[in-house]
C-alpha cells in the first residue's frame, strides 16, 4: 500500500516500523527480505542487514480501510470467509461454481485481478482442498503468486518438503524431530499413528494427518474478536508510577474508542506489563456488568498497576477487555450512587467533540503528566 501511494518507493527496500530503539519490524517489502529482514525482527538488526532501507511508520487506519475494501470483494465470491488478519483470510468456495459459472481456480483468478484493478495491490493465492494445504500453497510463489495443490498430488508434493512446513511445528519440535532423524514430511508419512502419538502426544496425531494432507478444520465464517486491547513499548524502562499512569490513560481511551466503534462492551479487564528483563505480568478483574468507558477501564486497572510497580522497571504496558456482553447492559446507572451516570455523560460529550473537531480537541488532565 505504501508503494502504491508513493511510486518513488517501488524500487527501494521498504520497512514498516516505528523508528525507535526498541521497535520491531511490522512488515517489509521483498527487496528488504532479500537482505534477510523479516517481520517481528528488532529494527536495529534490520537496519544492520539493510542499511539503505526506507523506514515508514505503520498507518493502521489506512491498512484497515483497504482490508475492508478487499473483504467486500471476498463477500462477492462467498459468504464463508474466515479472516486471519488484516491481510490474510480463508475462503470456502464449495458450492459457488453454479452461482458464478466458473470453477474455484477461475474465481480466485478473478479475485486477484479485481483486487489489483480496483485497489492497486497484488495478492498471493493458495488453492487446495483443505486449510493447511491452501495456506501452504499461498506461500509458494510470493509475491503475486497463484498455486494449486490437488488432492491426487498432495502426498508426493509434501514428501520432500521440510517438517517445519507442517502447521504447528516450531523451532523446538523441529529440532527434536531432526535429532531423531526426521527432517522431511515424507519420513512422517511412513510412521504409524500410534508411534507418533506415543512419542509426541497430541502433536503426534497432527503430524500423522497433516503429513498425509489430511486437515478436517472447516472455514469458520465471521469469527468474532474475543478481546480488544492496546499496548505500548517504552523507549527506556520506566519505574515511576505517575509516568506509567500517564501512559495507561491513552491506552484506556484507545480501547474504549475501539469498543464503541465495534458496538461492543466487555466485563473482564486485563492489565499487561513487561519488565525490563522481559517477564510478562498480567492482572485481570471481572466487572458485574459490561463497560465501554475509558474511565472504568482506568479505574479498574489503576490499583493493580500501583501494586506491582514498586522495585520494578517496565518496558511495556497494555490494557485489554474481553468477555463481551449485551450492549444494552453496559454502564447502566446505579440508582444508589449520587454520581451514577456522570462518567458516561462526560465521555459521551467528549466523544461528540472529538468526532466533530478531532481527537486532540479535548483530553483529561491525567494524560498530561510528564512522559519519557
Amino acid at each position: 500500500m505504501e508503494k502504491r501511494d508513493n511510486p518513488a518507493l517501488n524500487s527501494k527496500a521498504l520497512i514498516i516500523a516505528h523508528d525507535s530503539p526498541r521497535s520491531v519490524v511490522s512488515t517489509c517489502c521483498y527487496i528488504a527480505r532479500m537482505s534477510g529482514v523479516r517481520s517481528a525482527m528488532p529494527l536495529f538488526k534490520a537496519k544492520k542487514l539493510c542499511p539503505d532501507a526506507t523506514i515508514i511508520p505503520p498507518d493502521i487506519s489506512k491498512y484497515a480501510a483497504v482490508s475492508r475494501e478487499i473483504r467486500a470483494l471476498y463477500d462477492r465470491l462467498t459468504p464463508d470467509v474466515e479472516p486471519l488478519s488484516l491481510d490474510e483470510a480463508f475462503l470456502d468456495l464449495a458450492g459457488t461454481e453454479m452461482l458464478h459459472h466458473r470453477n474455484a481456480a477461475q474465481s480466485m483468478a478473478w479475485l486477484a485481478r479485481e483486487i489489483e484493478r480496483e485497489i492497486g495491490i497484488t495478492v498471493s493465492v493458495g488453492l487446495s482442498y483443505n486449510k493447511y494445504l491452501a495456506k501452504l500453497a499461498s506461500d509458494l510463489d510470493k509475491p503475486n503468486g497463484f498455486a494449486v495443490i490437488g488432492q491426487a498430488e498432495a502426498l508426493n508434493f509434501l514428501a520432500p518438503r521440510p517438517v517445519s512446513q507442517i502447521w504447528g511445528v516450531g523451532k523446538a519440535l523441529n529440532r527434536k524431530l531432526a535429532s531423531e532423524g526426521i527432517t522431511t514430511i515424507g519420513q512422517l508419512q511412513h510412521r504409524e499413528k500410534a508411534e507418533l502419538v506415543a512419542r509426541y502426544g497430541v502433536m503426534g496425531e497432527r503430524l500423522y494427518h497433516l503429513s498425509r494432507g489430511e486437515d478436517t478444520r472447516r472455514v469458520k465464517a465471521d469469527l468474532k474478536a474475543k478481546s480488544i486491547s492496546a499496548e505500548t513499548t517504552f523507549s527506556t524502562d520506566i519505574d515511576d508510577i505517575d509516568i506509567l499512569l500517564a501512559r495507561l490513560w491513552p491506552l484506556c481511551e484507545k480501547v474504549s474508542k475501539r469498543l464503541k466503534a465495534a458496538n461492543k462492551a466487555g466485563k473482564t479487564i486485563t492489565l499487561k506489563l513487561k519488565t525490563g528483563d522481559f517477564k510478562t505480568i498480567t492482572r485481570s478483574h471481572t466487572l458485574s456488568q459490561p463497560t465501554q468507558l475509558a474511565e472504568t477501564l482506568y479505574r479498574e486497572v489503576k490499583p493493580h498497576l500501583e501494586k506491582v510497580v514498586p522495585t520494578r522497571n517496565f518496558r511495556l504496558i497494555g490494557v485489554g477487555i474481553s468477555s463481551f456482553g449485551a450492549l444494552e447492559d453496559a454502564d447502566r446507572p446505579d440508582l444508589l450512587s449520587a454520581k451514577s451516570g456522570h462518567d458516561k455523560d462526560v465521555e459521551t460529550a467528549m466523544d461528540k467533540l472529538r468526532q466533530k473537531f478531532g481527537d486532540a480537541v479535548i483530553s483529561k488532565g491525567r494524560g498530561l503528566t510528564a512522559k519519557r
